[in-house]
């Protein structure tokens, strides 16, 4: 099969790269087109992609590519993982909120929100042509905000899914801990893109998420930063992102110190990636460097394998993907986007049964975001400042009118080059 990746120039590849060549065995690519109109980070993103396949001895060709037409043509699958505006933009994602006391996060509250503003119109483009060329193609979103991007692609009739490393990593960390093969642990994963709880961890059937959480209880706490208090009483493993609701305060307080020092997280991540491309640049380098692990991604390369073997092998794996509600969650729309276990074969992506109700917390919390989402779709499409507001009005983490019209006006000025309507 030939997966074309558009972004193929980001710091992020070499991860899926060395994931390609790990398990050729399971997805047997013939052609991986990498594709980024930054033609000197493709190319140099492009020879370490040949020196790790070489190394592991992966038959298939790395071809790279400027323009969208050429990478994408004869493409069974194109994965999207792309930044609008680069590191500079998000650094103003994560701090312009804090002049208003709230979170500033890149996929989540309004900093998130102006990511999927820039995102959203680009990736329908984008989709629109792979319609166009290769119209056999799935369409893997791996681009924040994945749940209002996901939504996006499905709302404009594209055949697409949504897919996080979040689900993933939980469930590597819980197989590592029992010693088992990953692929015996199913999750009980519930939510949306970056708001999700760990309900139970299935072995061979048998929930061992109290074994777990009573042995790790302290180390979990330390990995999400959340009190081991606050898990006990969920009885559940809540994402990380849910600390930017479960501890918004801190949060902000923390960020606004961090700010205050010169130093922050897409501060930290574009240090990181000047390292990277150094060390890609090495024409010696044949494997992903260690310092790749700092970018963030863990297990992103194993997740893309999962779901593209799947679809294009008819696998019917149960993965956890961002698909259309279609009734899972009784109390949204069925046009809604979940983050859920779903089957997954070369039919398509269909939710699985949930194991239980979702039960009143996080049910409140998934229909409020959710809510916002659909908002958020609407602006991103439409434009106009006034669905901005509307969409940060509903948005749990802003809620405040007066806040509401503070933050769009900031948002919008901030964000005047990418949004043509502003």
């Amino acid at each position: 099969m030939k997966l074309a990746v558009v972004g193929g120039g980001s710091t992020y590849t070499p991860e899926l790269v060395d994931g390609f060549a790990r398990l050729r065995d399971t997805l047997p690519l013939t052609e991986l087109a990498l594709i980024d109109p930054a033609a000197d980070r493709v190319e140099l993103i492009g020879g370490l992609a040949r020196r790790i396949f070489a190394k592991q001895g992966h038959p298939g060709i790395v071809t790279t590519h400027t323009e969208l037409e050429p990478g994408i043509e004869g493409a069974d699958a194109v994965l999207i993982q792309l930044r609008v505006g680069g590191q500079r933009i998000r650094n103003v994602d994560e701090t312009f909120p804090l002049e208003f006391c709230c979170v500033g996060q890149e996929t989540t509250g309004a900093g998130g929100f102006a990511k999927a503003l820039r995102t959203v119109p680009v990736v329908l483009d984008i989709a629109e042509r792979v319609r166009r060329i290769a119209p056999q193609a799935w369409i893997i979103d791996f681009t924040n905000p994945v749940g209002i991007v996901t939504r996006a692609l499905l709302d404009a009739g594209h055949r697409a899914v949504g897919l996080c490393n979040v689900a993933i990593g939980f469930q590597r960390r819980a197989a590592a801990h029992l010693g088992v093969q990953p692929s015996r642990i199913k999750l009980d994963h519930v939510g949306l893109n970056h708001l999700t709880w760990e309900r139970g961890f299935y072995l061979d059937g048998e929930d061992f998420l109290p074994k777990y959480l009573g042995e790790s209880l302290e180390e979990i706490s330390h990995d999400i930063e959340l009190p081991a208090e606050l898990i006990r009483r969920l009885n559940a493993i809540p994402s990380y992102y849910l600390r930017y609701f479960y501890a918004h305060d801190i949060v902000v307080k923390e960020q606004i110190d961090q700010v205050a020092k010169g130093e922050n997280r897409a501060k930290a991540v574009a240090a990181v990636e000047a390292e990277l491309l150094a060390q890609y640049a090495d024409p010696t380098l044949d494997t992903k460097p260690e310092a790749l692990s700092k970018r963030g991604g863990a297990f992103y390369s194993e997740a893309a394998v999962e779901l593209l073997a799947s679809l294009h092998g008819d696998l019917g794996e149960e993965l956890v993907v961002n698909v259309r509600n279609a009734g899972t969650f009784p109390f949204l729309a069925d046009d809604a986007v979940i983050e859920v276990p779903a089957i997954v074969d070369a039919s398509g992506v269909r939710p699985a049964p949930l194991r239980a109700p979702i039960e009143p917390l996080y049910r409140g919390l998934i229909g409020h975001v959710s809510a916002y989402e659909e908002l958020a779709v609407a602006a991103a499409i439409n434009g106009g400042v006034d669905r901005v507001r509307t969409a940060l009005l509903a948005h749990p983490l802003v809620g405040q009118a007066d806040l509401a019209d503070k933050l769009a006006d900031s948002l919008v000025a901030k964000n005047r080059d990418f949004l043509p309507w502003a």
